[in-house]
This record gives structure tokens, sequence and C-alpha cells, in this order.
């Protein structure tokens, strides 16, 4: 009984360690979380992808546009992802999306 028990929990060790070095190939930053990374999209993408939405090539997207196409189309934005892309991304002035403007604050240069 004794063996069965040394064996069990050896068996058990040897799994939660498996699951830890899985673990860590995702934790990037060493803090025992798990950091998704994905390769950034290229600013000549995101700027396709917008005017793709901007069907009448005004150079600029409505708010209400771009809430419309990220809450109803795809895996939507919640409330609180559409404020927050919002404050980054609408004019102060204009109140629209300048999106050419917006994409290149979004991309970083590749080095």
């Amino acid at each position: 009984m004794a063996e069965e028990k040394e064996s069990a929990e050896a068996m058990i060790s040897e799994i939660h360690k498996q699951i830890t070095d899985a673990f860590d190939v995702f934790d990037h930053e060493f803090n025992k979380t798990v950091d998704v990374r994905y390769r950034p999209i290229p600013e000549d993408v995101l700027l396709r992808a917008f005017e793709v939405l901007d069907q009448e090539k005004k150079g600029h997207l409505e708010p209400e546009e771009l809430t419309k196409y990220m809450s109803e189309e795809g895996e939507p934005f919640t409330q609180e992802e559409m404020e927050e892309m919002l404050s980054a991304a609408v004019d102060p002035d204009k109140n629209v999306i300048l999106y050419k403007d917006y994409v290149g604050m979004m991309t970083v240069e590749d080095n």
C-alpha cells in the first residue's frame, strides 16, 4: 500500500512538472502569467482594412461606424474595449477617426 502511494505521488509530481514546463513556455515575463504574443500586423495591411470600412472613401470613419463594425462583426469588442479604442482613435477636434493617423499610432517599426 505504501508503495502504491509513493508511485501515485511520483506520477502526480511528474504530471505537475510537465504542466509547469508547458505553462512556462508562455510566461515570457516570468511572472506566473500566460503572455500570448502575436506578430504585429504591418501598417499597410491595417490601412487597407480601414479603407475597406471607409466605403465612401472619405479618409475617415465616424465613431458610430467603427463601433458598429467592431461590435457586430467577427469577434465583437466589449463596450470597455470600444471606449478604450475610441479614446485613442477619435480626433478630438473633428470628432472622426482619421484612420491613416490612427494606423500610424498603432504600428511600430519592425527591426
